[in-house]
C-alpha cells in the first residue's frame, strides 16, 4: 500500500527541511506532495532546490489558504491512501502506521488521528477549549462520536478523498471535510496520536477568526449541499 502525503506550506523556512526529513524517515511506501502557498520568508527558495523522486513540489502564484493548497494537490495523488500533514513539528510522521492500519485492514474508510486520545500538549487553554467545543458541536449537529474534529492528521482512501468535492480555501477545510464524511455515512475510526502544539511566537497561524469560520461551516453544511 502506498500513501500520498499532502503538505500545505506557508512561511515555514526554519522547519520545512526537518519536517520533510522526518517524513522521509518513515519506512513506508509513499509520495510527498508539497504545495507552497506563496511563502514570502524564503521557504519557496528552499523548496525550489529539492530534487528528490519521492517529493513533488507545487507553487501557488498567490496566497490562497490551506484548503486551496490541498485541492491543488489532488490531481497529483497516486497513492492508495491520502494523509494530510501540516508543515510544522506539531505532529509526528511516525504515527502514519497507526493512521493507515485501520484502512489497510478494511475497518475504516477514513481515519482521524485524535490528539485527545494520545499524548498531547496544547499551546494554550483557549486552543484546547476551542478544539473541544468545535468537536462537541460537530457531534451534536451530525450525531457523531468524534473526540477531535479539528485534527490535521486525517487519512482517507484515495478514491473517497478525490470524490468529496471540497470547496474550502482556508482552515475551514477541517470542518467541511468532516461534515461531508459524516453526511455520507462513511466509516470513520479514530486512533491516538502524539501532538506538540506550538504557540504563535513559534509560527502558529490559526486564530479565533478561523474558529468562528469553522463554527459557521459546521452550521452551514448541516442544512445545505
Amino acid at each position: 500500500m502506498e500513501i500520498s502525503v499532502i503538505i500545505p506550506v506557508f512561511n515555514e523556512k526554519g522547519i520545512i527541511e526537518e519536517v520533510l526529513r522526518r517524513i522521509k524517515n518513515v519506512k513506508i511506501k509513499k509520495e510527498i506532495i508539497v504545495v507552497d502557498d506563496y511563502s514570502t520568508d524564503g521557504t519557496r527558495q528552499i523548496l525550489k532546490k529539492i530534487h528528490d523522486k519521492e517529493i513533488k513540489v507545487l507553487f501557488h502564484s498567490r496566497n490562497k489558504g490551506k484548503g486551496a493548497a490541498i485541492r491543488t494537490a489532488q490531481p497529483y495523488i497516486a497513492g492508495d491512501v491520502v494523509i494530510i500533514q501540516d508543515a510544522d513539528l506539531e505532529y509526528e510522521p511516525k504515527d502514519y502506521f497507526s493512521l493507515v492500519k485501520p484502512i489497510e485492514d478494511d475497518h475504516a474508510d477514513i481515519v482521524y488521528g485524535s490528539r485527545f486520545l494520545g499524548e498531547h500538549k496544547f499551546s494554550s487553554f483557549w486552543h484546547y477549549f476551542g478544539n473541544k467545543f468545535l468537536t462537541w458541536i460537530t457531534n451534536v449537529l451530525y450525531q457523531a462520536k468524534l473526540t477531535d474534529m479539528e485534527t490535521c492528521y486525517k487519512a482517507f482512501k484515495s478514491p473517497i478523498f478525490l470524490n468529496l468535492n471540497i470547496k474550502a480555501k482556508r482552515f475551514d477545510f477541517e470542518p467541511e471535510v468532516t461534515t461531508r464524511i459524516l453526511k455520507a455515512n462513511l466509516r470513520v475510526v479514530e486512533v491516538p496520536i502524539t501532538y506538540h502544539g506550538r504557540c504563535y511566537e513559534e509560527g502558529k497561524k490559526i486564530t479565533w477568526k478561523d474558529g468562528l469560520m469553522a463554527l459557521w461551516t459546521l452550521l452551514k453544511y448541516r442544512f445545505v449541499d
